[in-house]
């Protein structure tokens, strides 16, 4: 059982991870309220400010149209957040309920569906996503079904062998003892005790998926300009570093560094608070 005393002994010995924590609700409530708080509208030009430096007046400087970086990075943390948070939750709700069938059920479906996930494991991630967005076309959409499917193999393996190792525990004898059916079993007993290290598999994944959905971006696939988003500011931003506008590519950049990072960090918190060695 995790108590609020474990995690406390946990964030104390490990200070970076309360850090990584209160960086990522610091920017859920920015991705949240900052499309209503920006100093200026993220697309709007204005040919007169083009490429001007940091100033108090733009805080970030501006880009090659004249508008306002730092209004629309704060935007594009909503578009981004939005996208990995709906795209990881979508595989892993599908992932998790189809490897906790297949690692208790067995037998042919489950060596069929393990065949096929190690199909789509074959395949480098980022390639897979692009094909599968240039398939499905250049839309959020797209992004998020794309992301989905990419990392629905990591759930399904994590709880499959989750499950295997769990599905002749006493506990599980006795919900099938007690009248328990196989959905109840799996859906009641299994998967809520072998849910932790899933946990800790989604707060990685959730920094990828981040990054996933820039470098999308930064290709030409999904987000189209001029939708504020991470990836496209920095690949409109990239040209510019040879000239000195390092402005318009830094800052853009730095988010997304920041946001993969604390979730990286976020992950392997939760892991030393889910790990039960580490609770003393």
């Amino acid at each position: 059982m995790i108590s609020i005393a474990n995690i406390r002994f946990i964030l104390r010995r490990n200070f970076v991870t309360g850090i990584a924590a209160v960086l990522i609700v610091v920017l859920m409530i920015v991705a949240l309220i900052g499309p209503y708080v920006v100093p200026h509208d993220p697309l709007t030009t204005n040919l007169r400010e083009v490429l001007r430096p940091p100033s108090s007046a733009f805080w970030f400087g501006t880009d090659h149209l004249g508008r306002d970086i730092f209004s629309r990075v704060i935007v594009a943390a909503r578009l981004d957040f939005a996208i990995a948070i709906v795209a990881v939750s979508l595989s892993a709700a599908v992932g998790v309920s189809i490897g906790a069938f297949c690692g208790y059920v067995g037998g042919r479906i489950d060596r069929a569906m393990s065949r096929i996930v190690d199909v789509m494991m074959a395949f480098p991630l980022f390639v897979a996503a692009m094909a599968l967005v240039a398939v499905f076309g250049n839309s959020v959409e797209s992004i998020v079904l794309a992301t989905a499917i990419i990392n629905l193999p990591f759930y399904f393996r994590l709880m499959r062998a989750e499950i295997n190792a769990r599905r002749e525990a006493g506990y599980v004898e006795a919900a099938i003892i007690n009248g328990n059916n196989t959905r109840q079993v799996i859906f009641q007993f299994l998967i809520p005790n072998s849910m932790p290290p899933v946990v800790v598999q989604i707060s990685l994944n959730l920094g990828w998926a981040i990054l996933n959905t820039a470098g999308l971006a930064f290709i030409g696939l999904g987000v189209a300009p001029p939708t504020p988003e991470w990836g496209i500011m920095i690949q409109e931003g990239a040209a510019m570093m040879v000239s000195g506008q390092w402005w318009v590519v830094v800052f853009p950049g730095l988010a997304l560094v920041l946001a993969v990072f604390c979730f990286s960090l976020l992950g392997d918190g939760i892991r030393d608070i889910m790990d039960p060695r580490r609770r003393s």
